[in-house]
């Protein structure tokens, strides 16, 4: 796939990659209410790793081609919102913990943080988008953080995203005999989809707004 070097390629990216997911549940949801009730009781299990897998699979690639979209710009870090830049030193700051830097190597780093304002923001570091296969709720916050976007929208789909979702994959994926009732099916399906659009709105708010450079 190309690079999302305009708005346009963007907005038409991540709107392609979510429309597939979208006709993927929506034919999975049609296959359910056809089938008899010994079938359905499988493709409900089905549609909820499917859900999942769509929510963290177009989590993760729209969030990388935000990012992306804003590193071929290469602006400075002092033209961007301050969270470009401590993205720039989080794996470092990771790295510092794990590996017990010395105080000089510290103060290293410390010093680099303060004098880097003038480098441009070119490259994502893929680590930063890390649902680590199991994207609850605190996960994806990360996420918005990374991505500057705002968590108030998402503030009651904690139960949604961790229970309804990811609490039963998790245990259907582990071949525990979990039952999905045929009433779930509209909240498992219609809930999947509309946090999918609300996160690529979000994303799309901020492209187009330009909101993700400096105030």
């Amino acid at each position: 796939m190309s690079k999302p070097y305009s708005e346009a390629d963007f907005s038409a990216q991540i709107t392609e990659d979510r429309n597939w997911r979208i006709k993927e549940i929506s034919d999975l949801k049609l296959a359910v209410r056809r089938s008899d009730q010994g079938a359905q009781r499988v493709l409900l299990r089905a549609l909820v790793t499917i859900c999942y897998a769509h929510w963290e699979g177009y989590v993760r690639f729209a969030a990388k081609k935000y990012l992306e979209h804003v590193a071929l710009r290469k602006f400075q870090y002092s033209q961007l919102g301050p969270q470009f830049f401590k993205n720039y030193f989080l794996p470092r700051l990771a790295s510092a913990a794990t590996y017990n830097l010395s105080v000089k190597e510290r103060c290293a780093l410390v010093g680099e943080i303060l004098t880097s304002s003038d480098r441009r923001f070119s490259r994502v570091n893929q680590d930063l988008i890390n649902t680590r296969s199991n994207l609850n709720y605190e996960i994806f916050l990360d996420i918005c953080m990374v991505c500057n976007i705002a968590t108030e929208p998402f503030s009651d789909e904690s139960s949604f995203i961790d229970i309804v979702l990811l609490k039963r994959r998790n245990a259907i994926a582990h071949g525990e005999e979990t039952l999905i009732a045929i009433d779930d099916l509209d909240e498992v399906a219609s809930g999947t989809v509309s946090l999918m659009r609300a996160f690529g709105d979000e994303l799309e708010n901020h492209v187009v707004l330009q909101t993700y450079k400096v105030a």
